[in-house]
């Protein structure tokens, strides 16, 4: 048990105010009891430093999945007021708008009799891992619209359906973009990475809806037991890293200019109205639009290959949705009964906008948005729904997935990735990687049981089950 924390219901606790010095607001965080023992007191160091920072309203949050991060805790969410609050790297990220995807297709189990080979074709497709490069041949003028238009570029360059932007949170293009905060080494490194799949924990999986939790949003969402779909869990790549390292350097000069006090470097800011945190969020947000044009991409692909593979037509292949998981938004949420203008950081944590939310595509307005929680390797993904709840208690966030318990060199260190491979095997699922170091990094032993952390964010009704997915096929990076 860590010393100065207080309960304050079955899933909640709270850091009070005094738990480092100079906190604005309590801390709180969500988790049960059977997640406890994986709390580390780092992250809650974290929670309680964020608390510190200039406008922040509230509290500062952490979802089920937390964990120690850079800066912010990972499954950290925070609000800033617009006119007094702060915008800041650390609460975003280096992969900006690492998101996922998910796809419904025509497809059963029984209809999978070559799963080897559309494995193995996808993995072909899509090039994964470090330093992974794209067949495309991007012009300079096509990254800028990768970076001004995000997913819609791709759609009008004929790669994907008319229907996918809109299936998208910020409708595939956040607004604010602008290219020109983007330095050209980010260029450069977004120029052959458009299509690819990254290392870490991003993957292209195939998976089979296993169970329904909520019929009614499931049929809303096209998802039906026994369906073959597709999720897709992947960023910005290395220009997100860079144009986050770029704007850190500008950010911690700007902590000095602004006399902002912070107990921790990795929190460099600036005020959200001040030219620094303006070219900061404008570059994030071109950021987040490579990422959304490069999942789209992504989809093309995978289309292409089920296409040639299954029989079965481009426009069969649906997307469901697609969420952003690195971001900071302008968003207006009600606070002590008035419509306020805030920037919500979500560092590894989800969107969850309930019923009747004007950002949610108006297919789904009177359910709720689709919120994608994808498992660790091997294990369940969930499709999950949206909540008023949230939009009370959470600034409309929820957890991004299960958390990790081992560093990716601990996991290295004490699993082995063929031994994985093997047993993975043994329970139908199969994985391609381009080593077993990969494989081990993100072993399912490295990460939370990822259906306790899902079903706390249901039982706190911050975000509702709808369907669990099992995995069929894994590609990692």
């Amino acid at each position: 048990m860590i010393d100065g924390l207080t309960r304050t219901g079955e899933y909640e606790w709270e850091v009070p105010v005094g738990f480092v010095a100079g906190m604005h607001v309590p801390g709180k965080f969500f988790l049960s009891d059977a997640l406890f023992p994986t709390l580390e007191e780092g992250a809650v160091t974290q929670l309680a430093n964020v608390a510190t920072m200039p406008g922040i309203i509230r509290h500062s949050m952490a979802m089920p999945d937390i964990h120690w991060g850079y800066g912010f805790p990972i499954g950290g969410v925070a609000a800033f007021d617009y006119s007094t609050g702060v915008i800041s790297p650390g609460g975003v990220g280096f992969d900006i708008n690492c998101g996922v995807r998910l796809l419904t297709t025509p497809l059963t189990v029984k209809d999978l009799t070559n799963k080897k080979e559309i494995l193995d074709e996808m993995y072909d497709a899509v090039p994964v891992g470090v330093g992974a490069r794209s067949s495309l041949r991007l012009s300079p003028k096509q990254l800028e619209a990768m970076m001004t238009d995000g997913s819609v570029w791709a759609v009008e360059e004929g790669m994907g359906t008319a229907a996918d932007a809109a299936c998208c949170e910020e409708s595939g293009s956040m607004a604010g973009a602008d290219p020109s905060h983007v330095s050209q080494k980010a260029r450069s490194r977004g120029v052959p990475q458009s299509g690819t799949l990254g290392a870490g924990n991003h993957f292209l999986e195939i998976q089979v809806a296993s169970e329904i939790f909520d019929s009614e949003a499931a049929k809303v969402y096209g998802v039906e037991e026994g369906q073959v779909c597709i999720m897709v869990h992947c960023g910005s790549r290395g220009l997100g890293h860079q144009v986050c390292t770029d704007h850190l350097q500008i950010l911690e000069r700007a902590v000095e200019k602004y006399h902002i006090s912070l107990p921790d470097r990795q929190l460099a800011c600036a005020p959200l109205t001040s030219p620094e945190g303006k070219a900061y969020f404008s570059a994030m947000a071109a950021a987040a639009n490579y990422a959304w044009a490069n999942r789209q991409v992504i989809t093309h692909q995978i289309r292409n290959v089920l296409c040639a593979s299954c029989g079965i037509g481009y426009d069969d292949i649906r997307l469901v949705y697609d969420v952003a998981h690195n971001v900071a938004k302008i968003e207006e949420h009600d606070v002590d009964g008035k419509r306020t203008k805030v920037c919500v950081h979500r560092k590894g944590a989800t969107r969850a906008f309930g019923p009747e939310c004007p950002d949610v595509p108006s297919a789904y307005a009177r359910t709720g948005q689709p919120v994608i929680i994808p498992g660790s390797m091997g294990t369940s993904s969930y499709l999950l729904k949206g909540t008023a709840e949230a939009m009370e208690r959470t600034f409309g966030s929820t957890c991004h997935g299960a958390g990790r318990v081992l560093s990716r060199s601990q996991a290295k260190k004490t699993i082995k990735g063929n031994q994985v491979r093997e047993d993975l095997g043994r329970e139908g699922i199969m994985v391609r990687a381009p080593h077993d170091g990969a494989i081990a990094e993100e072993a399912p032993g490295a990460y939370k049981p990822s259906g306790e952390v899902v079903s706390v964010v249901d039982r706190l009704g911050i975000s509702r089950l709808v369907v669990r997915f099992d995995p069929l096929g894994v590609i990692k990076g």
